[in-house]
């Protein structure tokens, strides 16, 4: 790994008082008198390299090591996991598989799936032949159901025989709890919740995502190892269209263990909770929201557009709206056809989990509102005032398009007309 690299023979020669002077430019107390070497660098330091440029010359060096985890820094591919229930897969497998191909193919580098289960042919050949990807299965009794130890086991095997430069993880329960382990037991990065990712052209997997409370975007690379992983949140990317037409391509592969420590006692299936992140149409409230009168109105109108009510952050905490509702960085990421945004200011937090959406209409009163950067629509005023008004309109529109009046039915089809 990269570090610093101290001159002994300079260090031994180095007075008293010198030492002392030189142990003082580091202001994490990272640099030690040692009686043996002259000088030592404990793991305080932060490689800020103010030694190297405020100390004697040639004292201390900074050196990358091109030491990685075994793996060929010449690696090529991206593989993606395939996370999957009762034999259907989870759609935020298609979408990273869309991505990756989209970043391998400036490259021509191949894309992989990787599924571990039992008995899951039928769904790695139809995966394979409708997005036409090369998919490495490992089949045993033993992975019928998520198990950490195993799963990783088949995954780091995977990794061993593909050498894939990049792995893309979603980011759901199971995403979550498999690619920290997969990444430490092959001690490589690993960039959690990514909302874009980029590739360069020497196979430097850009994974951005927000950081600071969300107050910046952070681009974070991994240059020195290979893989690069990332677990990216579903509705982040666009699923590509099945081809329906390629050969499937199916490699199979055996794992050395499948024993586990973890024995579970039976499995029980939730009952179906709300989920709106498969909604078209989403009517989102922010904090100009203070009461549950006020939220029956934005409810109103989601009833008369066939939408589902969601908000912001601060509506959660105050207790008006359930936690399965917020939409932003601590909660969904939503990528609907239209979405209306209310007295949403717009912060970075919110923003990252639907600025997506096909259509952002946004109302609010402050014209410097942060939401107004993402919108496609902007409407500046009161909100409730901005919001009876189109509940009365829509009403009025839906009525008359159910007495088959076509002059109406166009005036209800054109809702941009108001903003």
């Amino acid at each position: 790994m990269a570090g610093l690299r101290i001159n002994h023979d300079l260090a031994h020669k180095l007075s008293e008082a010198e030492l002392d002077a030189v142990q003082k430019l580091c202001a994490f107390d990272a640099v030690e008198v040692d009686t043996e070497d002259g000088l030592s660098v404990n793991s305080s330091c932060k490689m800020c390299k103010l030694c190297i440029e405020n100390g004697p010359e040639g004292l201390f060096e900074y050196v990358e090591s091109p030491e990685t985890t075994g793996i060929n820094m010449d690696s090529k591919g991206i593989a993606v996991y395939v996370e999957h229930t009762l034999g259907k897969a989870h759609p935020v497998t298609f979408e990273l598989i869309g991505k990756a191909k989209e970043l391998a193919k400036p490259l021509g580098w191949p894309v992989y799936a990787l599924l571990i289960g039992c008995e899951q042919d039928d769904l790695a050949k139809e995966i394979s032949a409708n997005y036409d990807v090369h998919v490495y299965i490992c089949n045993h009794p033993n992975l019928e159901r998520f198990l950490p130890e195993p799963y990783t086991a088949a995954f780091v095997t995977f990794i061993d025989i593909v050498k894939p430069s990049s792995v893309l993880v979603g980011a759901t329960v199971v995403g979550r709890s498999l690619a920290p382990r997969v990444a430490s037991r092959l001690r490589t990065g690993l960039t959690a919740d990514c909302t874009a990712l980029e590739l360069k052209e020497n196979g430097d997997l850009v994974q951005i995502r927000p950081a600071f409370g969300g107050n910046i975007m952070a681009r974070i690379v991994t240059p020195m190892h290979r893989p690069q992983m990332a677990t990216v949140r579903y509705k982040v990317f666009d699923a590509p269209v099945k081809l329906q037409a390629a050969t499937p391509q199916v490699t199979y592969f055996d794992v050395e263990s499948v024993t586990s420590r973890i024995a579970p006692l039976g499995i029980v299936l939730k009952d179906k909770t709300l989920d709106i992140a498969n909604a078209e149409i989403i009517v989102a409230c922010g904090r100009a929201f203070t009461s549950h009168k006020q939220l029956s109105l934005a409810k109103q109108l989601a009833d008369l557009l066939g939408a589902e009510v969601a908000c912001s952050r601060p509506l959660v905490e105050a207790g008006l709206v359930e936690p399965a509702r917020q939409i932003g960085q601590s909660g969904r990421t939503v990528k609907p056809k239209l979405i209306i945004t209310l007295g949403v200011s717009g912060a970075v937090q919110f923003t990252a989990g639907m600025k997506n959406a096909e259509t952002i209409i946004a109302v609010n009163s402050d014209k410097d509102a942060p939401i107004f950067s993402v919108a496609h629509y902007a409407v500046v005023g009161d909100v409730f005032e901005i919001l009876a008004q189109l509940i009365k309109q829509i009403s009025e529109a839906t009525t008359n398009n159910n007495n088959n009046t076509p002059e109406k039915e166009e005036q209800f089809c054109y809702r941009g007309e108001y903003v």
